[in-house]
């Protein structure tokens, strides 16, 4: 049910009615359509289609029983990879709507495409991605082309353009090839499988050095074998080097992407598959003018190495001259590193005798003694210089002693007082008449009565 609206957004209120103005009416009913259908998918045919100056786009959708209109605005539509027309079947991805100010039922388009087409591509695209989740575009998986195949195989129609122009190519830039054609159907029912078979026959039979498998240009329809998951995966799995030429230079298939190498062309395939005869002539024409310049130079450099040789060639008296003058030489070498020799080894005998002599128990007795007395001497002279030291600091301390003596003070006249507990007596108060005190004296000491 709709909502009631409150009394002062009423245009009127007719003996306690509530009425809602048409613009609230077309507002609920559209936020009630967009919050309850979700986006979808539609198929129909376009007409009444009008493409004004803002960039929006809008056309009715039908098929044989209804109609629904439709917009599509400029932000969505520049995605569109076709022009729209009355009378096209497409499928759209839209959410339902309502125009308030009309009051019309409508839908939002946010993707369009044309009806055979998109369900082809849609798949395409699902096979693509799961081929590449299993690594069948990865180029590590590629094998590389031969550079001079003796066999090239061609998977193609018989019939077609493709055929005369690659052997076109081959004859006129690489005749010494063979070429071997496996006929296949390029489209239609049935195609991708014998184009899958043939790729699997090549395989197993391994007489052929690289495999083109193409055909012409087309439509994505005409095309479509190429795309087929059989023929991905048989060239995926083919011990031969491949080349996929499908198309022209635009088209671009599962096969392009799975052989080991793709041509823009059928012809481009069977140059990339070919060596140039007439470059190939050059190559060995300057290749044996490289080799003779060169067997000429190692001619003349071997030459003059005999030369050299010969002239190093000498009698055999010669030779033995100069061993013995070598002979007499090393002879002389020999004395010499020997006297050398002798005289370092008298010297070291020398030394070590010095060593041992130094090293002798009377020489290292003597050496303490020596060290003794003049450890005893430091000795002496320490305690020496101890002693006088402490002498100097007993006395410096009895002097301090004796000046904060209480003797040095009853050497001045003073006496020292006690009671019979031997407690000082500093104040006459603390005396009573007949009380016994002790007097403490400089020299001596004596008792006597208080009166």
């Amino acid at each position: 049910m709709l909502p009631t609206p409150p009394n002062d957004q009423q245009p009127g209120n007719m003996q306690g009615r509530s009425v809602l103005s048409v613009s609230d009416l077309n507002r609920e009913v559209k936020h009630l359509l967009e919050g309850s259908v979700p986006l979808l998918w539609v198929g129909g045919e376009i007409s009444n289609f009008a493409a004004p100056t803002s960039g929006h786009w809008y056309f009715t959708l039908k098929d044989a029983r209804a109609q629904v209109r439709c917009a599509m605005f400029r932000g969505r539509n520049r995605s569109v990879r076709f022009t729209p027309s009355n009378g096209r079947e497409v499928i759209a991805r839209a959410r339902v709507s309502l125009y308030e100010g009309r009051g019309e039922f409508q839908l939002i388009i946010e993707h369009l495409e044309e009806a055979g087409l998109g369900a082809l591509m849609r798949q395409l695209d699902a096979l693509k991605a799961r081929l590449q989740q299993e690594g069948l575009f990865e180029l590590a998986r590629k094998k590389p082309l031969p550079y001079l195949p003796a066999t090239i195989g061609i998977i193609t129609s018989p019939t077609g353009a493709a055929i005369r122009d690659m052997i076109h190519v081959l004859g006129r830039r690489y005749p010494a090839a063979k070429i071997e054609l496996l006929p296949v159907a390029v489209q239609g029912q049935g195609a991708a499988q014998q184009i899958a078979s043939a790729i699997q026959l090549a395989g197993r039979l391994q007489r052929h050095d690289l495999l083109i498998v193409g055909r012409g240009g087309g439509s994505l329809e005409d095309l479509w074998a190429f795309n087929e998951e059989v023929v991905a995966r048989a060239l995926a799995n083919c011990p031969i080097p491949t080349i996929s030429a499908v198309g022209h230079e635009t088209d671009n298939t599962l096969a392009d992407l799975v052989a080991d190498v793709r041509a823009p062309t059928p012809s481009a395939a069977a140059e990339i598959a070919s060596a140039n005869a007439a470059a190939l002539l050059e190559d060995v024409t300057s290749t044996g003018l490289r080799l003779q310049r060169a067997m000429q130079l190692q001619l003349r450099h071997l030459d003059q190495q005999v030369k050299l040789v010969s002239n190093r060639i000498r009698h055999p008296r010669e030779q033995l001259q100069n061993r013995a003058q070598r002979l007499d030489h090393l002879e002389i070498q020999l004395r010499a590193l020997v006297r050398q020799y002798m005289t370092a080894n008298r010297q070291r005998l020398l030394h070590t005798e010095r060593a041992i002599a130094q090293a002798h128990p009377a020489h290292r007795i003597a050496q303490h003694a020596r060290q003794l007395d003049l450890y005893r001497d430091r000795l002496q002279k320490a305690t020496t210089r101890l002693l006088q030291h402490k002498r100097e600091q007993t006395a410096h301390g009895a002097q301090l002693l004796h000046s904060v003596s209480p003797l040095s003070v009853l050497d001045r006249g003073y006496a020292i007082v006690r009671d019979e507990q031997q407690r000082v007596i500093r104040d006459a108060s603390q005396l009573r008449p007949g009380q016994r005190v002790h007097a403490r004296l400089a020299k001596g000491e004596f008792a006597a009565t208080v009166d």
